[in-house]
């Protein structure tokens, strides 16, 4: 009789559902994922709050693969933008078209992201200034710094050292709590790798005669896209619903199972050791497969003495950025017109607060992304981020001491007052971003090691200490069933996902 090969999933994130679903839709395997908490979705999950909704950092569904888009497309169909009753029962499970919008707020004004050489920026900013950045740039054009050695050395190659001193380095080290010069190019190269002020002078050129291309704007760099598809409750609502189908085709997904250890032998993983946190219980599954998303500091941890002192040093050194968000309830917002629509909310997905008087990162307006995610239409539903570090002050800081700290933030910068505030919620979220520095830069030590384990294979944001979209690590998982399928050991295409410039640029794929 064929028996089957076992898979084992580590983690019910995009990468882990999407290659449970893959294995199960392409090939005949027993598939079982272990999630240590007792959600679905990740980072991409969706916290539900007396009937309002939170997207953990903001989840557009946007990519330049056509894999990735046909796949979405095929869990949750997509129906157009057109008004729709807001009961959230009525033909849930559906995919809008949304339009994007994201600012940045600097000085208390508003500019457009990616910065543009319009009338309203230079008016914000001044003649003076605007000539000294039209200088910079131009200097960083003709003297580019060679090497590139640290993430401020990138940014100032495309935009030159003011205008990233204006817009850049404030934000990106809020995030990080690093000084730029200390972080890694490479988080540049994946996350704004085709964006310059050239592309972004060319795309404002270019929107002044506009062409529908559709939802796939291929042609278009993913940080000036100007429509994306959203599921109608919020991103946890595909995952739930890629979690319903790994079941149907006989899938388990077992949740609060916190792996602790990796079962070694040679050049193979023969199985893993997990607690069942629900009975305080630990058991073990074996496995011809091991598909690990949890964090690459956390596997090699739990793989014993075979692990080379080398491999472990680098492993101990990795870091990462922990993150925070509130989610909080306003009648309304009071930031003047013509920034805010409808004398109620400003119409962003989200703003970048440049501010360097307050620790918010970012200020989300859940009515943006979907009227859906919002219990009462008359009132603003906002997400507030705050990036930290697991354990500090921040962190432990009691919820109402947070949501205390968010309101005064809004008031400070103009836009709610405490006297319509109405309700809060606190989220918290380890390990939500993977450090570009630590250990980092003696990352392909481990790598070498992972690789040479020939039925392992690491995926997504966490398992590969990459900071991907959720598009490229759902193309991680499902380059890993291809290998799986093929019966390739290699794992270089796995990581060559989010590397090469064709992707950003050109890739038809």
């Amino acid at each position: 009789m064929h028996k089957k090969k076992k898979v084992i999933i580590i983690g019910a994130g995009p990468a882990g559902l999407t290659a449970a679903y893959e294995l199960l839709d392409r090939g005949d395997f027993d598939v079982v994922i272990l999630e240590a908490t007792d959600r679905i979705g990740g980072i991409s999950q969706t916290v539900e709050y007396k009937g309002n909704r939170m997207d953990i950092g903001g989840h557009r569904f946007f990519s330049k693969s056509d894999r990735v888009m046909n796949w979405w497309q095929k869990m949750m169909p997509v129906v157009s933008d057109a008004p729709m009753d807001h009961d959230p029962e009525s033909a849930a499970k559906v995919m809008l078209v949304r339009n994007r919008l994201s600012r940045i707020y600097f000085g208390r004004k508003f500019y457009a992201y990616p910065i543009r050489l319009d009338f309203l920026t230079i008016r914000n900013l001044g003649l003076r200034r605007i000539i000294l950045i039209g200088l910079s740039y131009c200097l960083a054009m003709l003297k580019p710094i060679k090497p590139e050695e640290s993430l401020e050395d990138f940014f100032i190659n495309r935009f030159g050292k003011q205008l990233y001193r204006t817009f850049f380095k404030d934000y990106t080290e809020k995030v990080w709590g690093v000084p730029c010069n200390q972080i890694k190019p490479e988080w540049g190269a994946q996350r704004v790798k085709g964006l310059s002020v050239s592309k972004a002078l060319w795309h404002a050129l270019k929107s002044i005669f506009p062409k529908d291309n559709g939802i796939h704007q291929k042609d278009t760099e993913t940080s000036l896209i100007e429509r994306f598809l959203y599921p109608k409750l919020g991103p946890g609502q595909l995952w739930e619903e890629v979690a319903l189908k790994v079941n149907e085709k006989g899938g388990i997904i077992l949740k609060n199972c916190r792996v602790t250890s990796i079962a070694l032998k040679e050049n193979a993983v023969t199985g893993v050791l997990y607690q069942d946190q629900l009975v305080s219980e630990d058991r073990f599954q074996d496995a011809d497969f091991i598909l690990s998303s949890m964090p690459v500091r956390d596997l090699i941890g739990g793989m014993g003495s075979l692990v080379p002192e080398s491999v472990r040093a680098v492993a101990n050194g990795l870091l990462y950025r922990d993150f925070i968000a509130l989610g909080l309830l306003f009648r309304k917002m009071t930031v003047q017109k013509p920034d805010c629509i409808d004398g109620q909310r400003i119409p962003d997905n989200w703003i970048y607060i440049q501010e360097a008087d307050v620790k918010v990162g970012r200020v989300q307006v859940f009515n943006n992304w979907s009227p859906y995610m919002v219990n009462d239409q008359k009132t603003v539903w906002l997400g507030l981020e705050y990036f930290c570090q697991e354990g500090d002050e921040l962190w432990n800081s009691p919820d109402q001491d947070l949501i205390n700290m968010g309101i005064e933030e809004l008031k400070k910068i103009g836009f709610c007052s405490p006297d319509d505030f109405l309700d809060g919620t606190v989220v918290r979220m380890p390990k939500t971003y993977p450090a570009y520095f630590g250990t980092y830069d003696q990352f392909d030590t481990i790598r070498r090691f992972t690789d040479s384990i020939d039925n392992l294979f690491l995926l997504g944001r966490n398992g590969m200490h990459r900071y991907n979209n959720q598009d490229h690590s759902m193309l991680t998982a499902m380059t890993a069933v291809d290998l799986i399928l093929a019966g390739d050991t290699s794992k270089e295409q796995i990581w060559a996902v989010n590397t090469e410039e064709e992707y950003h640029e050109t890739s038809s794929k």
